[in-house]
C-alpha cells in the first residue's frame, strides 16, 4: 500500500500536491523505478474524484488505502475503502478500480474482456478485474477468509458516460462487480452509503485488514489435481485473465469456422504462466475439448502426471514432451498448451531417434502442426542450455511462414519472489540481464534476502524455516561433477563439496534412492531437502525459502561479473559452444536459481571477493538481520 488515511485528509493533501509527491517516494522504494507519467496522472485525476464522492455521501472519516498491494502478488488495487457497515455494524470494505476512460466497448468475442481506443489488444473488463481482485482478497487476508460478505467491489469510471461505456455491463453485475460512471455519480454515492457507515471512522477497520495474516500461497502442485480434474482453484487476474480467456476465444473461432492461430503467452518468472496452463487443461478437459500440456522438462511433466494423475490414469495422459509429436499428423488436437517453451529445441531428433522418424522438420513447426491453436507460455531469460530456442521471435516467424495469426499476450504481474517486482528487478539487474548495473537491494516487506558467509550457515537457516513449517530447498550452479547414483541402500556420494561441508545432488533417475526423492520430484518432496538440486530440477518449480548456492562459475571481478566456462561442469556446454553462449546461459542458471523462493531466498557465493559484493547489494550478512524473519 502506498498511502493510507481518511478520505478527508486525502482530500485535504491532493489540493496541495504533497499527496502525489509521496505517492511517488513510496512507489520509488517499494518498486525500485519511478512511476511512469500515466500512473502520476492518473492519481492526479481519479483520487480527487473518489475521495470528492465520499465526503460528498458523508464519508469523510472513511479510511481510503491507495495503491493496496494484493497479498503474494505484485498487482495492487486503486483503493480500498475500510469502514463500518450501517446495517450490521462489522467491518466493511469496499474495492474500487478507478479509470480515466471516457469509452470502451466489449470485446466482439467477449464480453468479459474490453477495448480502448490506448491499447492494441483487449484488457480485461473493469467489472470483472475488480471482482477478482475481491475473490483474491478474501482468498489469501485471514481478516476476511471467514467473511466473505464485508468484500464488495466497484469499478468507478469518473470521465465516462453511459453511452461511451454501458456495453461493458453485458457482463453479470453482483456485489463485488459493479460499474459507475461520472454521469451516474449520485447512484455511485448512494451505493457507497449502503455499505459504508457515516458515524463511524473506519481506521479500526484499516487496521484488521492489514494486520489479516496472509493464509498460505495455494503452490501450483500443491492443487493440480482438484484443477485438473474439478474446478478453478487459482483466481487469474488481469492479464492473466485475458490470456486465459484469449486462448478460449480463439478455441472457439477454431471450432466454429475451421480457423487455426498461434498464441504466445510471456512472462518472468512467477506471472503465473503455469497457473494459467494448468487452468486451461482444466477448463478444456472439462469440456471435452481434445488438448495436452507439454513441455521440454522431464521434472515438470514427471511430476504433473504423478500430482495430477494419482487417481484417474487418463489424467496423466495429458502431460507430454515437446518431442512427442514427431509422427503425429496436422492438427490432431484443438489446443496443445506448450509450458515452459523457452526448452523448444530445433529439432525433436536425437541419437536415439530411429531414422524413419528423422523428419528433419523443426521442433517449433511440429508443435504448431499438431493442433488448430497452439499455446507458447515462455520466459526469455530462461534459456540455460545451448539449442534452446522457444522465442517470441521464432514462434512468430514459424508462424508467419504458415500464413497464421500469432496474437502475444504479456504477463507483467509478480505471483513469485513474495510478488515483489522490485526483487525481480534487483536480480536481472544484478546478473546484467537489464541494463542499468547492478544497485543495492531496498527490503519491500514483500520479499526476503539474505547472505550467508558459509553453507552450514545456509543450510541451518533453512532448516530453521522448515520447523517453522516453511518448505525450502538448497540449489547450486552445476560446478560440482556428478557421480553414478549408487546401488540400493548405498549412500549417496557427496559430491557439492565446499571446504569440510559436502552434500549429494539432487537425483538424476526414475526412482528413489537412501530415502532422496526421484529427480523429478526433488522441489516437491520433503526428502528433497538433504540434496542440492540443480537449474534442471529447480525450473519451473517453487517453493518457500530459496537457498543458492553461487559456484566458481560466476565470480565478481572488480566492477562485473565475469563468468569461467572451465568451472562449469555442465555437460551440455561443448567446446563448440561460443563463449559469449555460455556467458549468457550461466547468468540465465542464477536468473532460475534465485527466483525460486515465495517468502525469501538465502544466497552464499564460494568465492570471497564475490561473497562480499553481494553483502554490499544485498544489504549485510545474516546474523545482522535473521532477527528481522
Amino acid at each position: 500500500m502506498l498511502f493510507r488515511e481518511s478520505a478527508n485528509s486525502i482530500a485535504a493533501r491532493a489540493l496541495d500536491s504533497s499527496l502525489y509527491l509521496h505517492l511517488t517516494e513510496r512507489f520509488v522504494h517499494m518498486h525500485g523505478y519511478r512511476p511512469g507519467a500515466a500512473e502520476v496522472r492518473s492519481w492526479e485525476r481519479s483520487i480527487p474524484a473518489l475521495t470528492a464522492a465520499l465526503n460528498d455521501a458523508g464519508l469523510g472519516e472513511v479510511e481510503v488505502m491507495l495503491e493496496y498491494a494484493l497479498p503474494l502478488n505484485s498487482k495492487r488495487a486503486d483503493a480500498v475503502l475500510a469502514g463500518v457497515h450501517p446495517t450490521t455494524g462489522e467491518p466493511s470494505y469496499v474495492v474500487v478500480e478507478l479509470k480515466q476512460w471516457s469509452q470502451a466497448e466489449p470485446d466482439e468475442d467477449d464480453p468479459a474482456l474490453c477495448r480502448i481506443d490506448a491499447y492494441t489488444h483487449p484488457v480485461l473488463n473493469p467489472i470483472e478485474q475488480v471482482r477478482r481482485y475481491c475473490e483474491y482478497l478474501v482468498n489469501f487476508n485471514g481478516a476476511v477468509a471467514e467473511h466473505p460478505d464485508r468484500v464488495s467491489g466497484v469499478a468507478f469510471l469518473h470521465n465516462a458516460t453511459e453511452f461511451g461505456v454501458s456495453g461493458l455491463r453485458a457482463v453479470e453485475l453482483d456485489e463485488r462487480g459493479q460499474l459507475f460512471t461520472g454521469e451516474r455519480r449520485g447512484e455511485f454515492i448512494d451505493h457507497l452509503r449502503a455499505r459504508l457507515s457515516g458515524r463511524h471512522p473506519g481506521a479500526r477497520a484499516a487496521d484488521e485488514l492489514q494486520a489479516g495474516r496472509t493464509v498460505p500461497s495455494k503452490q501450483l502442485m500443491s492443487v493440480a489435481a482438484q484443477e485438473v480434474r474439478e474446478r478453478e482453484q487459482f483466481v487469474l487476474l488481469d492479464e492473466q485473465q485475458v490470456a486465459y480467456r484469449m486462448v478460449l476465444n480463439a478455441v472457439r473461432r477454431a471450432k466454429q469456422s475451421d480457423h487455426k492461430e498461434v498464441v504466445v503467452i510471456t512472462g518472468g518468472p512467477g506471472t503465473g504462466k503455469s497457473v494459467i496452463a494448468l487452468s486451461l487443461l482444466g477448463e478444456l478437459y472439462r469440456q471435452g475439448v481434445p488438448a495436452l500440456h507439454a513441455t521440454g522438462s522431464q521434472s515438470f511433466t514427471k511430476t504433473m502426471r504423478k500430482v495430477a494423475g494419482t487417481r484417474k490414469r487418463e489424467v496423466q495422459e495429458l502431460f507430454k514432451y515437446f518431442n512427442s509429436f514427431m509422427t503425429t499428423e496436422k492438427n490432431t488436437l484443438d489446443v496443445l498448451i506448450c509450458d515452459e517453451a523457452h526448452r523448444i529445441r530445433e529439432t525433436s531428433a536425437n541419437r536415439y531417434t530411429p531414422a524413419a522418424h528423422r523428419t528433419g522438420k523443426r521442433q517449433i513447426e511440429e508443435l504448431i502442426d499438431v493442433a488448430r491453436v497452439p499455446v507458447f507460455l515462455l520466459d526469455e531469460h530462461q534459456v540455460v542450455r545451448p539449442g534452446e530456442m522457444g522465442t517470441v521471435q521464432e514462434i512468430r516467424a514459424a508462424a508467419t511462414a504458415k500464413g497464421l495469426e500469432c496474437r502475444v499476450v504479456p504477463l507483467e504481474s509478480q505471483f513469485r519472489c513474495g510478488g515483489s517486482d522490485a526483487y525481480l528487478r534487483w536480480v536481472v539487474r544484478l546478473l546484467g540481464l537489464e541494463p542499468g548495473g547492478a544497485v543495492v537491494w531496498e527490503p519491500d516487506d514483500r520479499m526476503r534476502l539474505l547472505v550467508a558467509e558459509s553453507p552450514q550457515e545456509m543450510e541451518a537457516f533453512l532448516e530453521a524455516r522448515r520447523s517453522e513449517g516453511y518448505g525450502a530447498r538448497m540449489s547450486a550452479g552445476y560446478c560440482w561433477t556428478w557421480s553414478p547414483e549408487p546401488k540400493p541402500g548405498d549412500p549417496l556420494p557427496a559430491d557439492v563439496v565446499i571446504g569440510d561441508w559436502s552434500r549429494p545432488w539432487n537425483l538424476r533417475g526414475e526412482r528413489s534412492v537412501s530415502g532422496a526423492p526421484p529427480s523429478a520430484l526433488w522441489a516437491t518432496d520433503p526428502a528433497g531437502f538433504g540434496q542440492v538440486g540443480c537449474v534442471y530440477t529447480a525450473q519451473g518449480f517453487e517453493y518457500d525459502w530459496s537457498g543458492v548456492i553461487i559456484g566458481p562459475d560466476l565470480l565478481w571481478r572488480g566492477d562485473r561479473w565475469v563468468t569461467d566456462r572451465t568451472a562449469s561442469k555442465d555437460p551440455v556446454f561443448k567446446k563448440s559452444t561460443p563463449d559469449d553462449d555460455v556467458d549468457r546461459l550461466i547468468r540465465n542458471t542464477y536468473k532460475v536459481l534465485l527466483t525460486r523462493g515465495m517468502v525469501g531466498t538465502i544466497v552464499y557465493s564460494t568465492d570471497p571477493e564475490t561473497r562480499e559484493k553481494l553483502r554490499e547489494l544485498a544489504g549485510g550478512r545474516l546474523e545482522r538481520r535473521a532477527s528481522t524473519v
